[in-house]
């Protein structure tokens, strides 16, 4: 079983696209157990199939670091019907990873986060029309002078795509505020590379906004557009599936800082 989770994490585990691209040539499995279950260990909560301990592709212990996230993944296998399905299991993936991938090396996935703060989505403003400067200020100015305020990093503002070298005070300051843990770090991993957007990762794991505003700041130009010509149903679908990983990430978060996202 451990390579199904494989497979479907592929060679970038911290990224959830990467499960998305895979969909097609992913493995089938039949399910083999009658139940999940939570048990405690000395590492945490390790998740269970009829009582015996879930491993990871690499023959690792699948353990949670809190009940509620073990609760999380269980649930997940406990849903599935005849057939695994990995990709309906986000807290199971997202945790594989953790274990395999993020475990021993933090310092990388801080370090890729920290890319973002480079060029965050947040910084490059659009110059007309006016009703979409306006929208992208009503969502995005309140990140960036909370990032000011209590971070002390304060970025600067381009109109257009053309790259704008961030201060590496700002970029150092936002650094100082990234999560050490593994399980924070992969879960802000996580959000980050779906929004875009280190800052609105920052501000939704202190709590600063929650995951809905969140998702909504991330696609302000996306759905501006959608308004203007229309949906397309291929974009559609990867933003739903993008969507499913997103709230898993997000409610790490929230479990690990205590702070309620809706």
């Amino acid at each position: 079983m451990r390579e199904l989770f494989d497979e479907v994490s592929g060679k970038s585990p911290l990224d959830p696209e990467e499960a998305v691209r895979r969909t097609a040539r992913g493995p089938q499995r039949k399910r083999f157990y009658a139940h999940a279950g939570v048990a405690e260990s000395p590492d945490g909560f390790a998740i269970t199939l009829d009582d015996r301990p879930v491993r990871t592709s690499s023959g690792r212990p699948l353990v949670a670091p809190n009940r509620e996230i073990a609760d999380a993944i269980a649930a997940e296998w406990d849903a599935q019907k005849e057939i695994i399905d990995p990709l309906t299991m986000p807290f199971t993936r997202l945790a594989n990873s953790v274990v395999d991938a993020a475990a021993d090396r933090v310092d990388a996935v801080v370090e890729d986060i920290v890319k973002y703060l480079g060029s965050d989505l947040l910084f490059y403003r659009a110059g007309h029309p006016q009703t979409l400067v306006a929208r992208e200020a009503a969502h995005w100015d309140p990140v960036l002078f909370w990032a000011a305020d209590a971070l002390g990093a304060r970025f600067i503002l381009a109109e257009g795509i053309v790259h704008v070298r961030q201060p590496d005070s700002a970029i150092e300051a936002a650094r100082a505020a990234l999560p050490a843990d593994p399980w924070s770090a992969a879960a802000l991993h996580v959000v980050t590379t779906l929004t875009g957007s280190a800052l609105l990762a920052l501000a939704l794991m202190h709590g600063v906004i929650d995951s809905a505003s969140v998702w909504a700041a991330a696609h302000v130009d996306e759905d501006w557009n959608i308004e203007k010509w229309g949906a397309d149903q291929e974009v559609a679908a990867r933003r739903a599936a993008r969507l499913v990983d997103f709230r898993a990430a997000a409610s790490i978060l929230s479990s690990l800082s205590g702070i309620g996202h809706q």
